[in-house]
């Protein structure tokens, strides 16, 4: 029985005249109602929305785990199936004569400074340290607590959050959209890649749900990080400048916060006015340039030859472990033993980061698939998968590495561990030089920082609106852009005003969830579109070529 072509086209409703021309009123619409209700909901009764974020997280927390364990585990065999499977991985995300937008360096970078750069200045720093005192290791008496004997568990479980898994939801989402889009010729927005599955029903409300819950997790999801980076940004002008109305008992003051976040919403509209082959490659270059100088700063002047050990025997822990760290769940019994702090654990690092990285993967995967066109399977998904995975390796075994061993064998104490995760970097920037050239290192990562911040916010606003503009991405509609902008921004704000940084990352796991459930439809629609295309190819059928208007 010969199999049917593919859907080629999704006749998405836009608007012909007004305000909304060229975007779809019902998306555009439903997600600002959806976003101001929750802006006005925390700014006006912050207390309440506090309380019932919280409430409601908890329930999320106690039910979700097996879920989220689950998903992600089938992301990253999923990926990697097709990159190594010849028939797949072969297959360009384009049109035969389409070759890559851009080099392999900017790429790469605009990859890594959307996806993870900021987090990647918060944690790399703080996480081995956390884990270097309290990991699973350590609940279960295996490890000593800040021992020698730790140090390797402590990376093995930092590579974890920040390695494969985290970019496997990314290329999930990214390959998905640049497979549609660009070798069959459906808009470059979310509900296409659900095609497969239900077919011209997404071009009504189906279609506008998904899309809707696109936005809104994506909003969510960049809160999340633009707020840590914030948080971070207010530490880092305190250890510079020392201005006490920035700091209040080791701990950003909102009113800093709010500040930073002006600076990096104004900077972002701007960037995000210029489009992605200006601003967005010229800021991803500069920040990946800053990276490997903060690197090479930290390899001399650093732990070099700790952090480096630590590296190699990290990544063969965690690589051999990944299987059973990845599907292993700890479940509570409620007697407050190991088996509950066990749980305990894992919810707060582990099932904490996968939602983060599924809110996230909306605006990461379509901005992989926006700068993507022309690249094979293969290339994408180990470009998108084991590049970054790398960098993040390395920033933390060198940055943690360090931080570890001041704290293990160079007499730091507490001055790196005793203060709050924002600040530890610039701590330990403290502890390794004299006070004149630790301001002027911490003057060079707080740029870095503001670099990151700004890529990561104005990506986010150019991926809200191309979803808003039917897949459209040519960066129409200017006051548009400014109107996510300031509507992301306000976002922010409330809920760190509603709860601090507790509060964002509520908000991201609660719309983290029904996105959970689009990526695996995605993931699922995928596999059949290529199963369908190997049988249409046997029966001599074109799989790609979008036939000419």
């Amino acid at each position: 029985m010969t199999i049917k072509p593919p859907l080629r086209d999704l006749d998405i409703t836009t608007a012909d005249t007004g305000f909304y021309e060229g975007f779809n009123p019902y998306v555009t619409l439903g997600a600002k109602i959806a976003i101001g209700l929750l802006i006005v909901w925390a700014a006006v009764w912050s207390e309440t929305a506090g309380n019932v974020l919280t409430a409601v997280r908890s329930t999320i927390d106690a039910n979700t785990g097996p879920w989220y364990m689950a998903i992600v585990t089938f992301f990253i065999v999923t990926a990697f199936a097709l990159a190594l499977t010849p028939a797949t991985g072969r297959l360009k995300l384009g049109q035969p004569g389409d070759e890559p937008e851009f080099r392999w360096f900017s790429w790469v970078s605009m990859m890594f400074g959307a996806g993870i750069g900021i987090g990647m200045l918060t944690y790399a720093t703080a996480e081995p340290l956390n884990h270097f005192g309290s990991n699973p290791e350590v609940i279960r008496g295996l490890t000593t607590a800040n021992g020698a004997d730790n140090v390797r568990d402590a990376f093995k479980w930092s590579f974890l959050h920040w390695g494969l898994s985290a970019w496997a939801c990314y290329a999930i989402v990214g390959l998905s959209l640049a497979f549609f889009s660009y070798a069959r010729g459906l808009p470059l927005t979310i509900r296409s890649g659900l095609t497969p599955l239900f077919g011209r029903a997404l071009e009504g409300p189906l279609g506008h749900v998904i899309d809707v819950v696109a936005v809104v997790a994506t909003i969510l999801g960049v809160a999340v990080t633009i707020g840590y980076g914030v948080s971070q940004f207010a530490s880092g002008v305190f250890y510079i400048t020392g201005a006490e109305w920035l700091m209040q008992d080791g701990v950003p003051t909102v009113s800093a916060m709010l500040a930073a976040l002006g600076v990096v919403m104004t900077l972002s509209v701007i960037s995000a006015l210029s489009g992605v082959g200006r601003g967005i490659k010229w800021l991803s270059n500069v920040n990946m340039g800053l990276s490997f100088f903060i690197l090479a700063f930290l390899l001399v002047f650093g732990s070099t030859l700790f952090a480096l050990r630590g590296l190699a025997v990290g990544l063969w822990d965690y690589l051999t472990a990944l299987p059973w760290m990845s599907v292993r769940l700890f479940r509570g019994d409620g007697t407050g033993g190991v088996v509950d702090a066990l749980a305990g654990w894992q919810g707060d690092w582990t099932i904490f980061y996968w939602a983060w990285w599924i809110a996230f993967a909306p605006f990461v995967g379509l901005f992989l698939a926006r700068i993507s066109k022309g690249r094979t399977v293969r290339e994408f998904i180990l470009g998108a998968m084991i590049a970054p995975t790398a960098m993040c390796c390395i920033w933390f075994a060198i940055a943690g590495g360090t931080a570890i061993d001041l704290t293990l064998n160079g007499g730091a104490g507490d001055a790196i561990t005793g203060v709050e995760i924002s600040s530890q970097l610039f701590a330990m920037i403290e502890v390794m030089l004299s006070p004149g050239w630790a301001v002027a290192m911490s003057t060079v990562i707080v740029v870095l920082l503001l670099t990151y911040l700004i890529t990561s916010a104005d990506s986010a606003i150019l991926i809200v609106n191309t979803i808003a503009a039917a897949g459209d991405d040519s960066q129409k509609g200017r006051v548009h852009i400014v109107m996510w902008g300031v509507i992301l921004a306000l976002a922010i704000g409330a809920l760190l005003v509603a709860g601090g940084l507790d509060a964002i990352n509520t908000a991201m796991i609660i719309g983290a969830l029904p996105f959970s459930l689009v990526m695996v439809l995605m993931a699922v629609s995928l596999l059949k579109a290529l199963i369908r295309d190997g049988r249409r190819r046997a029966e001599g059928q074109d799989t790609t070529t979008i036939p000419a208007e």
